[in-house]
């Protein structure tokens, strides 16, 4: 798939519903005898900083692309948003909302002040950027990501709000 319009991310694109003040998880697995789901909500939690950017392994200013180093992750950053698409997973995302006429499910964004939410698309963020080795992160602005061997986590940091991606399963907080 190409990378097609990522500076579209910012505002409208990224929107979500809800007022993201719960965290929800999703993990399926599945076994020769049985398939299992397990949804948890709760209330979250902020940890705000003193507005200053955090600290990160890398810092940018402009729109930066990044892959996990498996590849099943890539993303896109930039201080107004990020978002992260997975190729292989083994979770079923929510239902497509009636007016998505592209692909969705296939990734989850951010955008600075907002909730986290899945995206309707017709690109993609997979196949492209430097890899950001497990146990790095990266900061645009007040939003910032971290890579590790179980996925991919991002929010913002004056909000709290945020996800958490990988092949087993998400959390949107």
């Amino acid at each position: 798939m190409a990378l097609v319009g990522l500076a579209a991310l910012a505002a409208p694109a990224l929107g979500g519903c809800g007022d993201g003040s719960q965290t929800t998880t999703v993990t399926e697995t599945t076994t020769a005898e049985a398939s299992t789901s397990s949804t948890e909500s709760s209330t979250s939690t902020s940890t705000p900083t003193d507005g200053e950017t955090p600290a990160a392994d890398r810092e940018v200013t402009e729109l930066t692309q990044f892959a996990t180093p498996s590849g099943n992750i890539g993303c896109v950053i930039e201080p107004a948003s990020v978002r992260c698409d997975i190729a292989e997973r083994d979770f079923s995302p929510p239902k497509s909302p009636s007016d998505c006429k592209l692909d969705y499910g296939q990734g989850i964004a951010l955008s600075a002040g907002g909730t986290a939410d899945f995206v309707c698309a017709g690109d993609t963020t997979l196949g492209a950027g430097e890899t950001l080795e497990y146990g790095q992160s990266i900061a645009a602005g007040l939003l910032v990501c971290e890579s590790a061997e179980s996925g991919v986590s991002c929010r913002d940091v004056e909000s709290g709000r945020g996800f958490e991606l990988s092949r087993e399963s998400y959390e949107l907080f």
